[in-house]
Protein backbone atom coordinates (compact mmCIF):
# COMPACT_ATOMS: atom_id res chain seq x y z
CA UNK A 1 0.00 0.00 0.00
CA UNK A 2 1.19 3.53 -0.87
CA UNK A 3 0.98 4.38 3.12
CA UNK A 4 4.06 2.50 3.54
CA UNK A 5 5.57 4.20 0.93
CA UNK A 6 4.68 7.23 2.00
CA UNK A 7 6.59 6.33 5.36
CA UNK A 8 9.45 6.64 3.80
CA UNK A 9 9.26 10.27 2.20
CA UNK A 10 10.05 12.89 4.76
CA UNK A 11 8.33 16.41 4.49
CA UNK A 12 10.64 18.56 5.74
CA UNK A 13 13.30 17.07 3.92
CA UNK A 14 11.66 17.16 1.15
CA UNK A 15 10.83 20.90 1.25
CA UNK A 16 14.44 21.24 1.47
CA UNK A 17 15.42 19.54 -1.39
CA UNK A 18 13.37 21.39 -3.38
CA UNK A 19 14.38 24.76 -2.22
CA UNK A 20 17.94 23.88 -2.60
CA UNK A 21 17.68 23.10 -6.50
CA UNK A 22 20.00 25.19 -8.81
CA UNK A 23 20.11 26.19 -11.92
CA UNK A 24 22.02 23.53 -13.36
CA UNK A 25 19.41 20.79 -11.81
CA UNK A 26 16.72 22.50 -13.97
CA UNK A 27 18.21 22.52 -17.20
CA UNK A 28 19.63 18.91 -16.62
CA UNK A 29 16.09 17.97 -16.15
CA UNK A 30 14.76 20.07 -19.22
CA UNK A 31 17.83 17.91 -20.91
CA UNK A 32 16.27 14.40 -19.99
CA UNK A 33 13.48 12.58 -22.25
CA UNK A 34 12.83 10.98 -18.88
CA UNK A 35 12.85 12.29 -15.70
CA UNK A 36 12.25 10.36 -12.38
CA UNK A 37 10.85 12.61 -9.39
CA UNK A 38 14.32 14.26 -8.27
CA UNK A 39 13.80 16.00 -11.62
CA UNK A 40 10.46 16.92 -10.79
CA UNK A 41 11.33 18.57 -7.56
CA UNK A 42 13.92 20.78 -9.86
CA UNK A 43 11.32 21.55 -12.28
CA UNK A 44 8.48 22.94 -9.89
CA UNK A 45 11.44 24.44 -7.56
CA UNK A 46 11.51 28.64 -7.54
CA UNK A 47 15.25 27.82 -9.46
CA UNK A 48 12.93 26.73 -12.57
CA UNK A 49 10.73 30.11 -12.34
CA UNK A 50 13.14 31.77 -15.52
CA UNK A 51 12.76 28.71 -17.51
CA UNK A 52 9.28 29.03 -17.60
CA UNK A 53 8.76 29.62 -21.55
CA UNK A 54 11.39 26.72 -22.57
CA UNK A 55 9.22 24.55 -20.34
CA UNK A 56 6.24 25.16 -21.94
CA UNK A 57 7.39 24.48 -25.49
CA UNK A 58 8.56 21.11 -24.31
CA UNK A 59 5.35 20.45 -22.33
CA UNK A 60 3.42 21.51 -25.65
CA UNK A 61 5.35 18.75 -27.57
CA UNK A 62 5.37 16.08 -24.91
CA UNK A 63 1.81 17.11 -25.52
CA UNK A 64 0.68 16.95 -28.91
CA UNK A 65 2.99 13.95 -29.21
CA UNK A 66 0.92 11.72 -27.18
CA UNK A 67 -2.53 13.26 -27.57
CA UNK A 68 -2.34 15.19 -30.65
CA UNK A 69 -4.12 19.08 -30.31
CA UNK A 70 -7.06 17.30 -28.52
CA UNK A 71 -8.99 18.28 -25.40
CA UNK A 72 -11.57 15.84 -23.90
CA UNK A 73 -14.51 17.49 -22.23
CA UNK A 74 -16.87 16.24 -19.01
CA UNK A 75 -19.58 17.82 -17.65
CA UNK A 76 -19.84 17.27 -13.50
CA UNK A 77 -22.86 16.04 -11.93
CA UNK A 78 -23.73 16.88 -7.94
CA UNK A 79 -26.32 14.12 -7.41
CA UNK A 80 -26.11 15.10 -3.30
CA UNK A 81 -24.50 17.26 -0.83
CA UNK A 82 -25.15 15.22 1.92
CA UNK A 83 -21.88 14.47 3.82
CA UNK A 84 -21.15 13.05 7.31
CA UNK A 85 -17.76 15.00 7.71
CA UNK A 86 -16.28 18.03 9.00
CA UNK A 87 -13.71 19.10 6.41
CA UNK A 88 -13.09 23.18 7.69
CA UNK A 89 -12.67 24.15 4.53
CA UNK A 90 -15.88 22.66 2.36
CA UNK A 91 -19.23 24.19 2.29
CA UNK A 92 -20.63 20.90 2.48
CA UNK A 93 -19.41 20.07 5.56
CA UNK A 94 -22.18 18.58 8.40
CA UNK A 95 -22.16 21.58 10.59
CA UNK A 96 -22.84 23.69 7.62
CA UNK A 97 -26.61 24.83 8.16
CA UNK A 98 -27.67 24.04 4.63
CA UNK A 99 -30.21 22.18 2.84
CA UNK A 100 -29.12 18.84 2.26
CA UNK A 101 -30.57 16.95 -1.02
CA UNK A 102 -30.28 13.60 -2.12
CA UNK A 103 -31.38 13.18 -5.83
CA UNK A 104 -33.91 10.66 -6.14
CA UNK A 105 -33.58 8.47 -9.44
CA UNK A 106 -36.22 10.69 -11.20
CA UNK A 107 -34.40 13.56 -10.18
CA UNK A 108 -30.93 12.09 -11.31
CA UNK A 109 -32.55 11.25 -14.74
CA UNK A 110 -34.10 14.83 -15.56
CA UNK A 111 -30.59 16.15 -14.94
CA UNK A 112 -29.33 13.62 -17.39
CA UNK A 113 -31.63 14.82 -19.60
CA UNK A 114 -30.78 18.77 -19.20
CA UNK A 115 -27.50 18.04 -19.59
CA UNK A 116 -27.46 16.19 -23.15
CA UNK A 117 -29.35 19.30 -23.78
CA UNK A 118 -26.85 21.58 -23.80
CA UNK A 119 -23.62 19.96 -25.20
CA UNK A 120 -22.73 16.66 -27.14
CA UNK A 121 -21.52 15.06 -23.56
CA UNK A 122 -20.74 11.58 -23.43
CA UNK A 123 -18.28 12.12 -20.22
CA UNK A 124 -19.69 12.67 -17.18
CA UNK A 125 -18.91 12.86 -13.81
CA UNK A 126 -21.22 11.82 -10.52
CA UNK A 127 -20.34 13.66 -7.71
CA UNK A 128 -21.40 13.34 -4.24
CA UNK A 129 -20.81 14.44 -0.92
CA UNK A 130 -19.34 11.90 1.66
CA UNK A 131 -22.51 9.61 3.58
CA UNK A 132 -22.05 6.36 2.71
CA UNK A 133 -25.33 5.44 5.18
CA UNK A 134 -27.89 7.57 2.83
CA UNK A 135 -26.26 7.85 -0.48
CA UNK A 136 -23.86 4.62 -0.70
CA UNK A 137 -22.74 1.90 -3.19
CA UNK A 138 -26.50 1.16 -4.13
CA UNK A 139 -27.28 4.54 -4.59
CA UNK A 140 -24.59 4.56 -6.91
CA UNK A 141 -25.25 1.67 -8.35
CA UNK A 142 -28.51 3.12 -9.56
CA UNK A 143 -27.10 6.20 -10.65
CA UNK A 144 -24.15 4.79 -13.26
CA UNK A 145 -27.02 2.42 -14.24
CA UNK A 146 -29.46 5.54 -14.83
CA UNK A 147 -26.18 6.94 -16.60
CA UNK A 148 -25.14 4.48 -18.57
CA UNK A 149 -28.65 5.13 -20.70
CA UNK A 150 -27.18 8.53 -21.45
CA UNK A 151 -23.34 8.58 -21.43
CA UNK A 152 -20.71 6.57 -22.94
CA UNK A 153 -17.94 7.44 -20.03
CA UNK A 154 -19.23 7.09 -16.81
CA UNK A 155 -17.02 8.72 -13.90
CA UNK A 156 -17.55 9.16 -9.80
CA UNK A 157 -16.25 11.48 -7.13
CA UNK A 158 -17.00 9.92 -4.27
CA UNK A 159 -16.01 8.41 -0.31
CA UNK A 160 -13.44 5.78 -0.91
CA UNK A 161 -14.84 2.65 -1.03
CA UNK A 162 -13.51 -1.16 -0.89
CA UNK A 163 -11.88 -2.49 -3.38
CA UNK A 164 -14.95 -5.00 -4.21
CA UNK A 165 -17.94 -1.85 -4.23
CA UNK A 166 -15.31 -0.43 -6.81
CA UNK A 167 -15.53 -3.69 -8.61
CA UNK A 168 -18.86 -3.82 -8.46
CA UNK A 169 -19.22 -0.43 -10.13
CA UNK A 170 -16.78 -1.18 -12.45
CA UNK A 171 -18.69 -4.10 -13.48
CA UNK A 172 -21.98 -2.01 -13.58
CA UNK A 173 -20.58 -0.05 -16.35
CA UNK A 174 -18.83 3.02 -14.18
CA UNK A 175 -15.45 3.54 -16.32
CA UNK A 176 -13.11 5.66 -13.81
CA UNK A 177 -12.89 6.70 -10.39
CA UNK A 178 -11.46 10.49 -9.28
CA UNK A 179 -10.38 11.27 -5.65
CA UNK A 180 -8.23 13.84 -4.06
CA UNK A 181 -5.93 13.33 -1.74
CA UNK A 182 -6.33 17.01 -0.53
CA UNK A 183 -2.70 16.48 1.24
CA UNK A 184 -0.11 14.14 1.74
CA UNK A 185 0.66 16.24 5.24
CA UNK A 186 0.00 13.22 7.58
CA UNK A 187 0.94 14.93 10.45
CA UNK A 188 -1.50 17.92 9.15
CA UNK A 189 -4.10 16.00 8.10
CA UNK A 190 -6.34 15.78 10.48
CA UNK A 191 -6.45 19.48 11.23
CA UNK A 192 -8.30 19.72 8.02
CA UNK A 193 -10.32 16.54 8.59
CA UNK A 194 -10.80 16.35 11.84
CA UNK A 195 -13.92 14.25 12.32
CA UNK A 196 -15.78 11.21 9.64
CA UNK A 197 -14.61 8.95 7.76
CA UNK A 198 -12.47 10.94 5.20
CA UNK A 199 -10.67 11.33 8.83
CA UNK A 200 -8.75 8.34 8.25
CA UNK A 201 -5.59 9.44 6.31
CA UNK A 202 -4.69 6.01 5.19
CA UNK A 203 -8.23 4.50 4.33
CA UNK A 204 -8.16 7.58 1.90
CA UNK A 205 -4.71 7.33 0.75
CA UNK A 206 -4.45 3.72 0.12
CA UNK A 207 -7.85 4.20 -1.98
CA UNK A 208 -5.94 4.12 -5.05
CA UNK A 209 -4.43 0.78 -4.46
CA UNK A 210 -7.82 -0.65 -3.89
CA UNK A 211 -9.00 1.28 -7.16
CA UNK A 212 -5.47 -0.14 -8.93
CA UNK A 213 -7.19 -3.80 -7.31
CA UNK A 214 -10.25 -3.97 -8.40
CA UNK A 215 -9.12 -3.02 -12.35
CA UNK A 216 -10.64 0.35 -12.26
CA UNK A 217 -9.54 1.84 -16.30
CA UNK A 218 -8.93 5.63 -14.97
CA UNK A 219 -7.95 7.07 -11.87
CA UNK A 220 -7.85 10.54 -11.08
CA UNK A 221 -5.76 12.14 -8.42
CA UNK A 222 -5.54 15.57 -7.08
CA UNK A 223 -4.42 17.85 -3.78
CA UNK A 224 -6.32 20.58 -3.00
CA UNK A 225 -3.88 23.96 -3.11
CA UNK A 226 -4.04 26.34 -0.14
CA UNK A 227 -4.47 23.42 2.27
CA UNK A 228 -0.33 23.54 3.19
CA UNK A 229 2.24 26.31 2.72
CA UNK A 230 4.03 23.86 0.66
CA UNK A 231 2.36 23.36 -2.47
CA UNK A 232 5.50 22.19 -4.37
CA UNK A 233 6.00 19.52 -1.70
CA UNK A 234 2.37 18.61 -1.57
CA UNK A 235 2.47 17.75 -5.63
CA UNK A 236 6.27 16.18 -5.26
CA UNK A 237 4.22 13.51 -2.73
CA UNK A 238 1.61 13.33 -5.42
CA UNK A 239 4.29 12.61 -8.19
CA UNK A 240 5.69 9.97 -5.97
CA UNK A 241 2.24 8.06 -5.88
CA UNK A 242 1.43 8.54 -9.28
CA UNK A 243 5.09 6.39 -10.36
CA UNK A 244 3.96 3.78 -7.34
CA UNK A 245 0.86 3.50 -8.58
CA UNK A 246 1.83 3.24 -12.53
CA UNK A 247 4.43 0.60 -11.08
CA UNK A 248 1.71 -1.84 -9.57
CA UNK A 249 -0.96 -1.11 -11.64
CA UNK A 250 0.03 -0.59 -15.25
CA UNK A 251 -2.69 -1.68 -16.66
CA UNK A 252 -4.78 1.71 -15.51
CA UNK A 253 -4.99 5.19 -17.24
CA UNK A 254 -3.94 8.24 -14.70
CA UNK A 255 -4.92 11.49 -14.74
CA UNK A 256 -4.07 14.75 -12.36
CA UNK A 257 -5.58 17.68 -11.12
CA UNK A 258 -4.36 20.73 -9.62
CA UNK A 259 -7.54 22.46 -8.02
CA UNK A 260 -6.94 25.60 -6.38
CA UNK A 261 -8.71 26.81 -2.95
CA UNK A 262 -12.10 29.00 -4.39
CA UNK A 263 -14.44 30.94 -2.53
CA UNK A 264 -17.07 28.93 -0.30
CA UNK A 265 -19.90 29.05 2.43
CA UNK A 266 -17.56 28.51 5.06
CA UNK A 267 -16.61 30.99 7.53
CA UNK A 268 -13.64 31.00 9.70
CA UNK A 269 -10.70 28.73 7.09
CA UNK A 270 -8.05 30.75 4.78
CA UNK A 271 -6.12 29.56 2.42
CA UNK A 272 -2.65 29.03 3.46
CA UNK A 273 -0.61 29.90 0.49
CA UNK A 274 -1.70 31.31 -3.00
CA UNK A 275 -0.46 29.42 -5.76
CA UNK A 276 -0.60 32.49 -9.02
CA UNK A 277 -1.24 31.68 -12.67
CA UNK A 278 2.05 31.35 -13.33
CA UNK A 279 3.08 28.85 -10.24
CA UNK A 280 -0.17 26.81 -11.81
CA UNK A 281 1.71 26.69 -15.33
CA UNK A 282 4.82 26.26 -14.16
CA UNK A 283 3.31 23.08 -12.23
CA UNK A 284 1.49 21.73 -15.21
CA UNK A 285 4.26 22.00 -17.56
CA UNK A 286 6.64 20.05 -14.65
CA UNK A 287 4.10 17.57 -14.77
CA UNK A 288 3.48 16.80 -18.16
CA UNK A 289 7.66 16.78 -18.60
CA UNK A 290 7.53 14.47 -16.32
CA UNK A 291 5.24 12.40 -17.42
CA UNK A 292 4.40 12.44 -20.87
CA UNK A 293 1.39 10.05 -20.81
CA UNK A 294 -0.79 11.51 -17.72
CA UNK A 295 -4.23 13.04 -18.31
CA UNK A 296 -4.05 16.71 -16.76
CA UNK A 297 -7.50 18.63 -15.99
CA UNK A 298 -8.75 21.89 -15.55
CA UNK A 299 -11.80 22.24 -13.99
CA UNK A 300 -14.15 25.52 -14.28
CA UNK A 301 -12.21 26.71 -10.84
CA UNK A 302 -9.55 28.21 -13.22
CA UNK A 303 -10.22 31.51 -15.23
CA UNK A 304 -11.46 31.72 -18.76
CA UNK A 305 -8.41 32.97 -19.99
CA UNK A 306 -6.19 30.69 -17.92
CA UNK A 307 -8.04 27.44 -19.17
CA UNK A 308 -7.55 28.42 -22.98
CA UNK A 309 -3.77 29.56 -22.75
CA UNK A 310 -3.11 26.07 -21.19
CA UNK A 311 -5.02 23.98 -23.44
CA UNK A 312 -3.03 21.97 -26.11
CA UNK A 313 0.27 23.44 -23.69
CA UNK A 314 -0.08 20.80 -21.03
CA UNK A 315 -4.12 20.25 -20.14
CA UNK A 316 -5.80 18.10 -22.04
CA UNK A 317 -9.03 17.48 -20.09
CA UNK A 318 -11.84 20.45 -19.01
CA UNK A 319 -14.65 20.56 -17.51
CA UNK A 320 -17.53 22.45 -19.04
CA UNK A 321 -21.05 24.17 -18.30
CA UNK A 322 -19.94 23.25 -14.59
CA UNK A 323 -22.86 23.60 -11.76
CA UNK A 324 -21.75 22.69 -8.40
CA UNK A 325 -24.51 22.21 -6.45
CA UNK A 326 -27.17 19.34 -6.42
CA UNK A 327 -29.39 18.86 -9.39
CA UNK A 328 -27.70 22.32 -10.89
CA UNK A 329 -28.99 21.63 -14.25
CA UNK A 330 -32.85 21.11 -13.69
CA UNK A 331 -33.82 20.21 -10.75
CA UNK A 332 -32.40 22.63 -8.08
CA UNK A 333 -30.90 25.59 -10.23
CA UNK A 334 -30.56 27.77 -7.19
CA UNK A 335 -28.88 25.33 -4.30
CA UNK A 336 -25.59 26.10 -2.31
CA UNK A 337 -22.58 25.70 -4.25
CA UNK A 338 -19.86 23.14 -2.70
CA UNK A 339 -17.63 26.47 -4.49
CA UNK A 340 -17.25 29.27 -6.43
CA UNK A 341 -17.33 28.72 -10.58
CA UNK A 342 -14.49 30.55 -12.25
CA UNK A 343 -15.59 30.15 -15.91
CA UNK A 344 -19.21 31.01 -16.72
CA UNK A 345 -18.93 29.99 -20.16
CA UNK A 346 -21.38 27.88 -21.83
CA UNK A 347 -20.21 24.51 -23.54
CA UNK A 348 -20.70 26.04 -26.88
CA UNK A 349 -18.71 29.13 -26.01
CA UNK A 350 -15.88 26.90 -24.66
CA UNK A 351 -15.63 24.75 -27.68
CA UNK A 352 -15.94 27.48 -30.28
CA UNK A 353 -13.08 29.03 -27.93
CA UNK A 354 -10.44 25.70 -28.22
CA UNK A 355 -11.51 25.38 -31.90
CA UNK A 356 -10.22 29.32 -32.88
CA UNK A 357 -7.04 28.47 -31.10
CA UNK A 358 -6.79 24.78 -33.40
CA UNK A 359 -8.07 22.44 -30.74
CA UNK A 360 -10.18 19.53 -31.54
CA UNK A 361 -12.93 19.29 -28.14
CA UNK A 362 -13.72 15.82 -28.03
CA UNK A 363 -16.99 14.75 -26.45
CA UNK A 364 -16.36 11.03 -26.64
CA UNK A 365 -13.33 9.45 -25.65
CA UNK A 366 -14.76 5.75 -25.05
CA UNK A 367 -16.98 2.83 -25.80
CA UNK A 368 -18.38 -0.36 -24.13
CA UNK A 369 -17.21 -1.77 -26.96
CA UNK A 370 -13.77 -1.59 -25.27
CA UNK A 371 -12.54 -3.37 -22.10
CA UNK A 372 -10.09 -2.41 -19.62
CA UNK A 373 -7.03 -3.50 -21.57
CA UNK A 374 -8.26 -1.14 -24.84
CA UNK A 375 -9.40 -4.44 -26.58
CA UNK A 376 -12.21 -5.16 -28.54
CA UNK A 377 -15.20 -7.25 -26.57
Amino acid sequence: MFSDELDKINWEETTERINAKTDNDVRRALGKERCDVDDFMALISPAAEPYLEQMAQLSKHYTEERFGRTVSMFIPLYITNSCTNSCIYCAFHKENPMARVILTPRQIEDEFKAIKHLAPFENILLVTGENPAKAGVPYLLTAVDLAKRYFSNVKIEVQPLSADDYRTLAGRGMNGVICFQETYHRANYNIYHPRGMKSRFEWRVNGFDRMGQAGVHSIGMGVLIGLEREWRTDITMMAHHLRYLQRTYWRTKYSINFPRMRPAENQGFQPRCVMSDRQLAQATFAMRIFDHDVDISYSTREPAFLRDNMAGLGVTTMSADSRTQPGGYYTYPEALDQFSVNDNRSAADINAALLQRGLTPVWKDWDASFDNRGEKI
